[in-house]
């Protein structure tokens, strides 16, 4: 089945999120509607969804890696550059980092994130554009 993680541009409001991941961790009965994740603006969802991270999201997705240094090496990347950028991504509710042993592995629950990304600003004019 698969498990969707809804994120939209608008004001941040993770308690929503994050109480619902605490209900799941409890072993708790949560709402079946999925969640939605709030990013303030569209210049943080660029971002906290840049290649580099989706390319770390896939990788925890496809293949569970049992720590950092073996997702680094998943992705051919440098571990401290893999854990400051996981670390960005466990900020905002996409990954948790569970202990395992001395090592931190990380996890995502979703494997499919839908975005809703508004053209338009609630007062019908576009964004402004940075030149």
């Amino acid at each position: 089945m698969t498990q969707t993680l809804h994120v939209q541009i608008k004001s941040a409001d993770r308690s929503d999120l994050e109480e619902r991941l605490e209900a799941i961790d409890a072993g708790k009965d949560v709402d079946p509607s999925e969640p939605t994740l709030s990013i303030e603006n569209l210049e943080t969802f660029g971002r906290v969804f840049r290649s580099t991270n989706l390319e770390l999201l896939e990788a925890i997705v496809e293949h569970e890696p049992e720590s950092i240094r073996e997702l680094a090496r998943l992705v051919d990347r440098n571990p401290p550059e893999v854990l400051d950028n996981v670390n960005e991504l466990a900020d905002y509710g996409l990954v948790e980092l569970e202990e395992n042993g001395r090592a931190k592995r990380p996890v995502v629950w979703y494997d499919e994130i839908d975005a809703d990304l508004p053209l338009t600003t609630k007062s019908g004019q576009g964004p402004k554009a940075n030149a």
